[in-house]
C-alpha cells in the first residue's frame, strides 16, 4: 500500500499492514492538525523495535521537538533513571508518545489531537508487541484507556497485555517526593517485566 494517500484515510489498521517504516513515513507528512504547524521535528520513538516494556508519555516537549526523540529533555533524564530503576537494558524497552508534534507552550494536547493521532499510537503498540505498557500520566491514560486506572496498580488488556499508569516524570520535577512512591510502584510490578524472557 502506498505511503502517498491521504493519511485521514489511513486506519490504524491499515498502517500495521504498513509496518513501522510506513507508520513513520505517514507521520512525517501529517497535517491533520494544527500541531504539525509549528513542529521543527516530528517525535516518532526511540529504543528497542521488541520491546518487553513501551513507555507512552503525553507530547513532545520543547527539547524533543528540536531533538526529534522523546524524552530527550529534563523528563527524559527521570525516566531514564527510572528505567535504570527497573533494570531495564537498552534493548527492552521502548518511548513513544500520544502525539508526535509540541503542543505550544507544552500544553496538554486536545482531545481532538489526541483522537487524530490514536491510529498511529495504536499502531506503534501493535507492531512494537511489548508485554507490558506504562502510561506515563493522565494524558496518555486517556488517549489509551476508556475507563481509569489507579496509579501503579496493574491490569490485563483484552489482548493479554500487562497494563499500569506512573507518574510522568515531569511531575517528579516538581513535585519530588513522588519519587520514592513511584518507586514502591514499580517495586510492587517488577515481576512484570522480569519474568518475560
Amino acid at each position: 500500500m502506498s505511503t502517498d494517500r491521504n493519511t485521514a484515510d489511513i486506519t490504524h489498521s491499515e498502517l500495521v499492514k504498513q509496518g513501522l517504516q510506513g507508520i513513520t513515513a505517514n507521520i512525517l507528512k501529517c497535517k491533520l492538525c494544527q500541531l504539525n504547524e509549528n513542529a521543527t521535528n516530528k517525535v516518532i520513538m526511540r529504543g528497542s523495535e521488541r520491546p518487553k516494556v513501551l513507555f507512552i508519555g503525553e507530547a513532545p516537549g520543547k527539547s524533543e521537538d528540536e531533538a526529534g526523540i522523546p524524552f530527550c529533555g529534563r523528563a527524559g533524564k527521570v525516566l531514564d533513571g527510572l528505567i535504570d530503576y527497573m533494570d531495564l537494558e537498552e534493548n527492552e524497552y521502548a518511548i513513544i508518545n500520544t502525539v508526535k508534534c509540541r503542543p505550544p507552550n507544552n500544553r496538554k494536547p486536545t482531545q481532538n489531537e489526541l483522537r487524530t493521532c490514536r491510529p498511529f499510537l495504536l499502531a506503534q503498540i501493535e507492531l512494537l508487541g511489548p508485554d507490558v505498557i506504562i502510561l506515563l500520566g493522565n494524558t496518555a491514560e486517556q488517549a489509551f484507556c476508556v475507563s481509569s486506572l489507579n496509579w501503579g496498580e496493574a491490569m490485563i488488556t483484552p489482548e493479554g497485555k500487562h497494563l499500569m499508569k506512573l507518574y510522568h516524570p515531569a511531575a517528579l520535577l516538581y513535585r519530588r517526593a513522588l519519587m520514592e512512591e513511584q518507586k514502591k510502584m514499580i517495586d510492587r510490578n517488577r515481576d512484570l517485566w522480569k519474568k518475560i524472557q
